[in-house]
């Protein structure tokens, strides 16, 4: 997500990065023509699924007689990724079976449930990433007249730890980290990414056929719904500020019951109707709370101070000392919003704490 500060222009300007999927085909296309030539390719060009052809330094390289490895250190740009800087690795070795076999080394994860787009037992290397890697393989193999049938074993130092920092251990994938990148290319501050992850965590869990998950906007708010509801990390979906992702992907992908939980801030945008709840690009409308205040109390004093709020924060604390539900009003406001959006997808409720994670507002579910 983009900082407090970052403008729009200041984002067009950051530097692009590459995926690890990028990184890791250009580990093993150096890999290959080393096995093939003896001589390892640095820096080493691969063609990415857009035509573009990126070079890529190589930090380390190392061949025996049948085997041979190529590592990359990944630049992710100006993105703030966990895995920039990771040492990618590539072993290639012959086989005498058609095609390409992939394989998980240290630090690349293993799929243990079902809903990803690869089959429970295989590597965590995405489709895109293994279709850019077979494709600089097959043309290193047509440039030496080779017939292109290898194992491609992939690693990542340090893999295992960083997998923690990721949605990795919440989607089922162990060991390590996933080989991602469509495109190869990773743009700074993207939204897609994270989408793409709350999608895959909405599958997973579909797929274990869990009937209730939680779309939380943070850490607070995980933990406290974790807590209330003795949750394990697959019912936990990490939105973010990206309700919008959430609440359209569960309208095409049922589930019987979805809790929206998060700060009252956030919250109390959502049900002005933003689905972007990123500071950026939605704005608390203190004066909407007001309204909200004005519907449970004609005390001018306390409109007064409400209607003068800067914060959010500020008019939660007025109406609480004045005894007034304001959480459950702001709640009950977002889950018409979310109702609507879902259009009878699943039954939803909406929990607001506050920044302690204390239960400040909730419309419960339809039905109990």
């Amino acid at each position: 997500m983009r900082n407090e500060t970052s403008s729009d222009e200041d984002i067009r300007e950051l530097r692009k990065g590459w995926a690890t999927g990028a990184c890791a085909a250009a580990a093993a296309r150096a890999a290959y023509q080393a096995l093939l030539t003896g001589h390892f390719p640095d820096p080493v060009e691969i063609i990415l699924p857009k035509g573009q052809r990126p070079s890529f330094a190589l930090v380390e390289t190392g061949q025996s007689k049948d085997v041979a490895m190529a590592a990359i250190e990944k630049d992710a740009g100006d993105d703030p990724d966990v895995t920039h800087g990771a040492i990618i690795r590539a072993e290639v070795r012959l086989r005498k079976e058609f095609g390409i076999g992939f394989h998980a080394g240290a630090g690349v994860g293993r799929v243990t449930k079902p809903g990803l787009p690869l089959k429970v037992g295989e590597p965590a290397i995405n489709p895109g990433p293994r279709q850019i890697i077979s494709e600089n393989i097959q043309a290193v193999a047509e440039n030496l007249g080779a017939p292109g049938h290898v194992e491609v074993t992939l690693s990542v130092d340090n893999g295992q730890e960083l997998a923690k920092k990721t949605w990795n251990p919440r989607l089922g994938i162990v060991g390590g980290l996933s080989i991602l990148g469509t495109t190869g290319i990773v743009v700074p501050y993207s939204c897609s990414a994270w989408i793409a992850s709350i999608h895959q965590a909405i599958d997973v869990g579909r797929a274990d056929g869990l009937d209730h998950m939680a779309g939380c906007t943070g850490s607070t708010s995980e933990q406290a719904v974790a807590a209330r509801y003795r949750f394990g990390d697959g019912n936990i979906i990490d939105m973010g500020d990206f309700a919008g992702g959430l609440l359209k992907y569960v309208r095409d992908h049922p589930i019987p019951r979805l809790t929206i939980a998060g700060g009252f801030a956030k919250l109390s945008k959502l049900a002005e109707g933003h689905m972007d709840l990123h500071s950026k690009r939605s704005q608390v409308d203190v004066a909407a709370l007001a309204s909200l205040v004005a519907e449970l109390t004609d005390e001018e004093l306390l409109l007064s101070r409400v209607r003068t709020a800067e914060t959010a924060g500020q008019v939660l604390l007025a109406a609480e000392e004045a005894g007034l539900p304001l959480g459950n009003a702001v709640a009950a406001k977002a889950k018409a919003v979310c109702a609507g959006e879902l259009r009878s997808a699943a039954d939803v409720e909406v929990i607001v704490y506050n920044r302690q994670g204390q239960l400040v507002g909730e419309a419960p579910f339809e039905s109990q």
